[in-house]
């Protein structure tokens, strides 16, 4: 079997996607909205990146799926429930320190992932995640700095932050949760092992929220249902919004 025929391995394109793309489409919602016209910007393009990042990952996932859906059906035509992508990526954006947050968990967790794809057997998805890399590295520093900056600025930034930190903690098991496909794509040669990112996510996380004093809650359950596409309900909210024109206009071009 050719290795872009493993049945999970369309699965497994759609994870990494639609992370990106929900997430990247949160990040747009900041547009004209930002504290400070340079931070506006910089996270309009974090958005630009991730989206850009999704297109390919999708057009892949539609290629290798060979039902004749591109990355424009797979964006525009899909339900909540098919969706795949981890629960922290669709949740509101909240106020700037729980975009931040967000922001720098994804991150550091992307980078990671990306730097281990670059290896994949599939030489296609290797590209995209070579070009990821060097993105997600500044998404790290970028949002990295904001975290210190605002753990370690005024009390409310502080407040703010930890109170994100808290919200946020028990959302981020579901990124290193390991099942058939990521061991089907892993044992492949295609994919990686989410599992394996969990411990250096934590130290570089957990180093830089101790430089910003800010705190790791005591969390024992974490939140998971995304990638077997059960939902909060604020997905299907968002894409209402995100899919309509398309919706509305199916095999409209511009």
């Amino acid at each position: 079997m050719p290795i872009s025929a493993q049945p999970g391995f369309v699965s497994y394109l759609l994870r990494l996607g639609d992370d990106r793309l929900v997430l990247g489409h949160r990040l747009s919602e900041w547009c004209g909205h930002g504290p400070i016209l340079e931070e506006d910007i910089a996270l309009a393009n974090v958005a630009l990146d991730l989206v850009g990042e999704a297109t390919l990952l999708l057009k892949l996932a539609g290629e290798t799926e060979s039902a004749g859906r591109n990355e424009d059906a797979l964006a525009y035509f899909r339900d909540s429930t098919e969706y795949r992508n981890a629960l922290i990526a669709e949740l509101p954006k909240g106020d700037f320190g729980f975009t931040i947050v967000r922001q720098f968990f994804f991150s550091v967790f992307s980078l990671l992932q990306m730097q281990a794809l670059q290896r994949s057997s599939n030489a296609e998805l290797a590209g995209i995640a070579a070009k990821a890399v060097k993105e997600a590295k500044y998404h790290v520093r970028h949002s990295a700095q904001w975290v210190v900056t605002l753990g370690d600025g005024t009390e409310e930034s502080h407040a703010r932050a930890q109170a994100a930190v808290d919200e946020l903690w028990r959302y981020t098991g579901e990124l290193f949760l390991t099942d058939a496909v990521e061991q089907e794509v892993a044992s492949a040669g295609l994919g990686v092992d989410a599992s394996t990112l969990a411990e250096p996510w934590h130290a570089q996380v957990e180093e830089i929220l101790r430089r910003a004093t800010l705190t790791v809650p005591p969390v024992s359950y974490m939140q998971r249902g995304g990638r077997d596409g059960r939902h909060t309900e604020h997905l299907g909210h968002m894409l209402s919004e995100m899919q309509i024109v398309a919706r509305s206009h199916p095999g409209a071009t511009w």
